[in-house]
């Protein structure tokens, strides 16, 4: 299942990058003053405050935080690799990745003790 999952993200995006003329190098989803570089922030913002509006969502409980906090829960639920969701958000210290991520890491610090170098 977890294949055909990665399958139909590959097929998804490589349809979205033939709709608007990119290449496989090139950012999903470019600036719209910079084409070579990728999407601002607040951009990216704006996008997802469109998309809670347009399906009823109230935009106080989502926004760009919650959906990077959910990925790194999901990533590390599926996983169990707290290294790989500490390089994932950019966190210096594996403790930082362990408090990020709170409750949904039951065993985080056994973890955090083994994978430190």
């Amino acid at each position: 299942m977890q294949f055909d999952i990665m399958s139909e993200a590959r097929t998804s995006l490589k349809a979205w990058l033939d709709r608007r003329g990119g290449m496989i190098h090139d950012f999903v989803f470019p600036s719209r003053i910079d084409y070579p570089g990728h999407l601002s922030t607040r951009q990216y913002a704006r996008i997802v405050d469109e998309w809670e509006s347009m399906i009823g969502l109230d935009r106080r409980d989502y926004g760009t935080h919650s959906m990077r906090r959910t990925k790194a829960a999901l990533i590390y639920k599926a996983t169990a690799n707290l290294r790989a969701v500490q390089i994932l958000l950019g966190h210096t210290h594996i403790e930082n990745t362990v408090r990020y991520l709170g409750a949904d890491v039951d065993d985080a610090l056994t973890l955090s003790e083994r994978t430190e170098i």
